[in-house]
């Protein structure tokens, strides 16, 4: 037999037709019994577009039969704390699905994100920029991941006025987003991690972060590990984003190159995310968060759904679903690389609801 020969019965060996399609198959997840038991899901839909993409969420979950189900929470940013019940909720099921929190700027009033944050402790936030087939972007080959710090640093809030007309400000960090940001390097294969930072004028407190990144690069030798100044950073960023794997950043800065990665790769609007802890996981749209929408987005029904169900995938697998997480992503995909069934942030005139529709059909 030739060597060609051989290489095509190999090939007919590692692949199964139907019909006129040909489909690979990896090696099976092999479920504990009672893994698919349906599991709870708290639910937030949040402000403004908030509803909007929870329920194209639940949609696709119900078309899927997934098995998960959600128990809904009605939670507003403007509220002065969290409702009773909900961190109650969020801590027996383990896992929270979130829409936008519409924060008030200045006044003194809290963030509830922030302190859904901190009441979980949720140190990590993830959030993947990459291209997606299909959705021209300025720059080809990114796949970033951002993991910022989410509890200390600035949003902390350890801020007073000292006296009228003086506050002070109190920056902190520990080691473990530095731990984190290389566990996931290490069980994702990827191949560097970035930090971010400031120390050359922050020497303290950005220094500490840097010593930490340091030190448990050091326990990671596969994985190469640099160091950028923020500013830098931001710069190489628009100009040759492909250079970057996994960046790990104190939280501020995290906010601004997550932000600015997103709309490099294609947009906040189709970037996935979520908040995580030793104990709890928040999902939610990747970058901005906490970007509620325009009116007019929320009164003619074109929010983009894409960033909430890519993170929904992400849930998925993070509560070991991997087949539904793997179908539902690829319908996503397929429906943004047809092009035909867009909102208007992707250059389209599709509603929420035919987005949706569109990702159900594209449903293996």
């Amino acid at each position: 037999m030739s060597r060609r020969q051989s290489l095509s019965l190999l090939k007919n060996l590692t692949r199964f037709t139907t019909g006129s399609k040909t489909q690979t198959r990896s090696v099976t997840y092999m479920p504990r019994p009672g893994d698919g038991k349906p599991r709870p899901v708290t639910l937030i839909p949040g402000d403004g577009i908030g509803p909007l993409v929870t329920n194209a969420v639940e949609q696709v979950m119900e078309a899927m039969h997934a098995p998960v189900y959600f128990e809904p929470f009605d939670v507003h940013g403007d509220m002065k704390s969290l409702p009773e019940g909900l961190l109650e909720s969020i801590k027996k099921n383990k896992v929270c699905l979130k829409g936008g929190l519409k924060t008030p700027v200045g006044g003194g009033v809290s963030s509830l994100n922030v302190n859904l944050r901190k009441d979980l402790d949720l140190f990590a936030s993830l959030v993947n920029c990459f291209n997606l087939p299909g959705l021209e972007s300025r720059h080809e080959n990114v796949d970033i991941v951002v993991i910022r710090e989410n509890t200390e640093g600035e949003y902390a809030g350890l801020e007073h006025e000292v006296v009228p007309g003086v506050v002070e400000s109190l920056k902190f960090c520990s080691e473990r987003i530095a731990k984190y940001a290389f566990e996931y390097a290490y069980l994702n294969n990827r191949k560097k991690v970035t930090a971010v930072h400031k120390a050359n004028i922050m020497k303290l407190a950005d220094g500490l972060f840097l010593e930490s990144c340091q030190e448990v690069a050091k326990k990671y030798p596969s994985i190469a590990y640099n160091e950028i100044i923020v500013d830098n950073c931001c710069m190489q960023l628009v100009a040759r984003p492909e250079q970057f794997d996994v960046m790990v950043t104190p939280n501020l800065y995290g906010n601004l190159v997550a932000n600015t990665a997103a709309g490099i790769a294609g947009g906040t609007g189709v970037m996935p995310g979520g908040n995580v802890g030793a104990e709890y996981a928040v999902f939610e749209q990747g970058a901005s968060a906490g970007n509620v929408g325009k009116d007019t987005t929320e009164e003619q029904k074109n929010a983009n759904p894409v960033a909430l169900l890519l993170s929904s995938a992400m849930m998925l697998r993070h509560l070991q679903f991997p087949s539904f997480a793997d179908r539902l992503e690829t319908a996503v995909k397929r429906v943004i690389a047809e092009g035909k069934c867009r909102t208007e942030d992707l250059g389209g005139k599709s509603t929420t609801q035919e987005v949706v529709d569109a990702v159900i059909s594209k449903l293996d």
